[in-house]
Parts: structure tokens; sequence; C-alpha cells
């Protein structure tokens, strides 16, 4: 017996076998009982979403013994020969083989003239029409806008845009849209029911994902699996025969990356290797649970949803939306769009397929650094910072802050350890001062670094403590002014009573602590470095180092 394929086997017949435009079915259907028909019709959308299909469906609305009816019977002539693609009257047109003008008016223009032999309307249906040349188009123009009254036109096409406006403005335009992975399961789980074959969940979630909006590319690839499976199809069958990455797969690799587990996620990449996965596929399916996850975090009742997860799916979803803030996600879903699109053009898929994973679990322990600056410790998920692009040097160039040790397990560049040079008023509150400082050191490192060790002066004033900035330093001002409250806090602790912070403005110029000048060359060296190390100060853009980043000029050398 001749195998017939899934796809044409179990075509639409009917209006309302159509799935996932019901916009477009119904307002034909209306079109039809109302008598208000256009004589021509363009369908548009992605591929295998019903274009053909529905103009077939409506050429068998047109000319069935009851009609014109938006329910065809199926059973006379005209219904059975349109749907076998059989009928003399409905003329089906690859617009890609007759793309010429010449063909164009043998097969179209010219047979016009002639009535139908016995349907009721001569019907050209034209796929692929954007395949058409210009001339050909312009050829078609006037029948299209004036035919005889028997004729209808319908086109089908993906790429619309390509479609001269002028064709357009004589036709009524449909546009298909993608259907929905929901649509898709229901169809191939009837399908496969019909045909008798068992298949588990997964494996429909899987084809159906795989189908990316496509029936017809979802029926297809059904029919690949079950002439490898046979009447049981299971997920691990769907993707050894078609190279598809399952979602626990999926959830592994997420998992390994959560865990920043370096080893396991080679691993990984090596088990997908050697299974024969696509790996532009596996990027792509990975983009997608990132995907999912951000819906699931945003909302966390769509984790019921069967897009996002199969009931089996949800827990592992819901442990993994813990695990990835949405900036990971961002990042990530980012990060594996690109590698699915360098994949395209590498010589080496493997490798840059490893790196990716890599750098995904590097991506985990970046902060962005306006978060840092603004919640301190406290306010991020992870220690570390994206490096941010410098702005070229000032006419003075400053040494940078020292790197941090070797064995810190962060990004984040090492806050000063050595404080701010103080001066205290009240000698019995040195002591006092010296604790506070600690304690603000141990409590927010970062803040410490970034706005503390910038003080240019810390007095004990009987129960205030004054901090006193450099007036290009406001923003650092602000910043340790919200802080108030917290330090306030920790003073009080620390010396047993009601203690008040006062931040203020200093005056421009050299530290209080600067060296003494030692007479002769000495002296002018360092009167020099004093005044170079005020010129790269008061430059914005060391500035804006020094805020964000903390630390403090050690070196300055002039270029000349």
């Amino acid at each position: 017996m001749t195998h017939v394929a899934l796809a044409r086997k179990w075509r639409p017949q009917r209006f309302e076998d159509v799935i996932g435009q019901r916009g477009v079915v119904d307002t034909l259907r209306n079109a039809i009982t109302s008598g208000r028909l256009a004589q021509s019709f363009i369908f548009a959308g992605p591929r295998g979403v019903g274009k053909t299909t529905t103009a077939r469906i409506l050429a068998r609305a047109l000319n069935c013994v009851n009609g014109p009816t938006g329910d065809p019977c199926g059973a006379c002539d005209a219904c059975t020969e349109i749907a076998e693609g059989r009928d003399v009257d409905v003329m089906e047109i690859d617009g890609a083989t007759y793309t010429g003008v010449d063909a164009v008016r043998e097969v179209i223009v010219e047979p016009l003239s002639i009535a139908p032999m016995r349907d009721r309307y001569k019907v050209f249906i034209i796929d692929e029409v954007h395949r058409l040349s210009k001339n050909a188009f312009d050829a078609l123009l006037k029948s299209i806008e004036e035919p005889p009254p028997y004729v209808k036109f319908m086109m089908a096409t993906t790429e619309l845009d390509s479609v001269p406006a002028t064709v357009q403005s004589r036709s009524q335009v449909f546009e298909l849209k993608a259907l929905p992975f929901t649509s898709i399961r229901q169809q191939l789980a009837d399908v496969a029911t019909r045909e008798n074959v068992a298949m588990d969940d997964a494996a429909v979630a899987l084809l159906a994902r795989a189908a990316e909006g496509s029936m017809r590319d979802g029926l297809s690839a059904l029919d690949q699996v079950l002439a490898f499976s046979g009447e049981r199809v299971t997920a691990d069958d769907v993707s050894k025969v078609l190279g598809l990455i399952g979602r626990d797969v999926q959830f592994d690799i997420a998992e390994t990356v959560a865990r920043e587990d370096a080893m396991g996620a080679l691993a990984h990449a090596g088990t997908v290797v050697d299974n024969g996965f696509d790996l532009r596929a596996v990027c792509r399916e990975l983009a997608r649970l990132m995907r999912d996850l951000m819906v699931v975090r945003i909302d966390g009742t769509r984790v019921s949803d069967p897009d996002i997860a199969s009931e089996h799916e949800r827990e592992r979803m819901l442990a993994l939306t813990q695990q990835y803030s949405r900036e990971d996600l961002l990042r990530s879903f980012d990060l594996l769009s690109t590698t699915e699109r360098d994949l395209r053009t590498s010589s080496q898929p493997r490798h840059t397929f490893e790196m990716a994973l890599l750098k995904w679990i590097h991506l985990r322990k970046l902060t962005p650094i306006e978060e840092m600056i603004a919640g301190g410790v406290g306010g991020v998920e992870r220690a570390g910072v994206e490096r941010a692009k410098t702005p070229s040097p000032p006419p003075a160039r400053s040494a940078p802050a020292r790197p941090p040790a070797p064995s810190t397990q962060h990004l984040a560049p090492a806050p000063s350890t050595r404080a701010p040079e103080h001066r205290s008023t009240v000698p019995s509150g040195a002591s006092s001062k010296q604790s506070l400082l600690a304690a603000i050191r141990e409590g927010n490192k970062i803040f410490y670094g970034m706005v503390i060790a910038q003080v240019q002066t810390v007095e004990v004033e009987g129960d205030r403590i004054v901090f006193t900035f450099a007036p290009a330093h406001k923003n650092l001002k602000s910043q340790l002014e919200a802080k108030r409250g917290w330090i306030e806090q920790l003073a009080q602790h620390q010396t047993g009573r009601k203690m008040t912070v006062d931040v203020r403005e200093g005056v421009a110029g050299p530290a209080a602590t600067e060296p003494a000048a030692v007479p002769g060359t000495a002296s002018k060296a360092a009167s020099n470095q004093s005044q170079l190390r005020d010129r790269a100060k008061a430059e914005p853009a060391v500035q804006n180092v020094l805020d964000i980043l903390g630390g403090e000029i050690e070196d300055v050398e002039e270029i000349t």
C-alpha cells in the first residue's frame, strides 16, 4: 500500500478543521454567506500554517454542489476533485516555476476568457506568488483588477513585502500567523491517536517545540519519527531521529551552570556532541529555556502553562528560577542567541559551544556596577563588577589601585585596607573612631572602599562624628548621607551612647597629611609631585574612577 505523508493525509478539508486561524476562517465564511466575495485573495504568513490549504477550502466552498457555502459537503465531484488536486477548473500554479511574463500570459491571462467547464468558478491558486518577476506581475495586474465574473484569484506567499503594493491593493489580504505551541501539540496528539501510535507527553511536547509554529513541519517530523520507532514513540526516539535536545538535558546543563561547575559543563558539551545533537538547535532550545524561566520569575503562575513546562518539568523549572536572577536570564539569553549565530560560520563548532558554556558560568559572577553603588554588598546577589570602558587618559597619568590578592574569589576590586587619614579633636575618642571605621569596613567592605576610604578627615566631636569630603566628591558625600542611619547605629553600638553623623564639604587642595617639603631638590620634586596629584584628582575621568572603584593615587607621572 502506498504511504501517504501525514501532512497530506491529515490536511484540513473544512474551515473548522483549520487550527489557529480562527479570524481568517470566520471572515471567509461570513463573506461567503453574505455574498461579499472579493475577486482576488492573498494569504500571507510563515510556512506550514495553512495558506494553500485555506485557499483550497475556499475553492471547494465556492464550487461545492451546495455552494457557495461556508460548509462544503466534501462528497460531491467538485469537493473531491479539488481536494485531490485534479479539478480542471481549479488550477494550482507554482510561482517559482512560472516566473516569466510569457509563462504567466500563457497559463493565466489567455485562459481567462474560457468559462469553467463544470464548476461555478474558475479558480487560480498561485503558490509562492512573490517569486513572479516584475513583468509577470505587470501582466497579471489588469486581470486581477477586472477579471471575468466567473474567475477568482487566490495567492499564497511567505513574503508579503515582496508582492507589489499594486497587487495587494486589488486583493483582500489575509495574514495567517504562526501556530501556537498548544495547538500544534494537540493536533500532533490527535494524529498519533488516529494512527494508533502511543506517544509520551514529553515526545509530543518536543515535536511541537521543534515545529516552531508550523503544523506541516510538525507532521513531517512525526512521520520521520514513526518510521524509526513504530507504534511507540518516546522523547528519546524524537531526540535521536531529529537531533533535538530534550528538556531533561537542558535542565541538566542549566543546573550545572548554576553550580558554576566548569568541568561538568565541559562534560555536558562532550555528551551533546557525541550524541550528534545539532549545536545550533541546542543553543536555541537553551535560549528558549532562559525565556521560559524569565516568564516564570515574572509570573509564578505561568509554570502551569503547558507552553512553559509539562507537568513533570514544573518542579525542576521552579527550582531553577531560584538559582537565576532576572539579570542572569537576560545575559544568558543574549549569550546563547549570539552563540547560535556564531555556530553557523564556526570552523570548530564544538570549541565554540564549550567556550560559550564557560562564558555562561563566568557571566553569572558579574553584577552591574550601578547595583553595587546603589546597594553595597547587601544589595547584590553575587560579588563582582562588570568592568566599564574608561575614557581616554588625562594629561596626568595616575597609577591604578593595587589589584586584589590572588586568593580572592571575587571579581570586584579589593577595597582599600588603608584607612583615610584622620584627625580627632578629642583624644579619648580616637579608639572609638578606629573601632567605628573597622565596624564599617567589616559590615560593608565595598561601601568602605568606595566611600569611606575617600574621606578627607574623620573627626569625633563629643557625640558627633564628622566626615569631611573634598568639594569634588559630592556623589560620595550623598552616598554616605544615605547610609547615615546605619553608621549611627554602628557608632552607638561601639560607644554605648547615641552618636550623630555629620557630613561636611571640605576645601579643595592637597590632603592634610601631605608630606613636608625637604629643602633643596627634594623639596622641589615633592612640590611638583603634589601639584601633579592635584591635577590628576581634578580630572573628571580620574575622579569618576576613584568615586566608583575606590583606591588612592599612589604615584603620578607627567606625560610630555
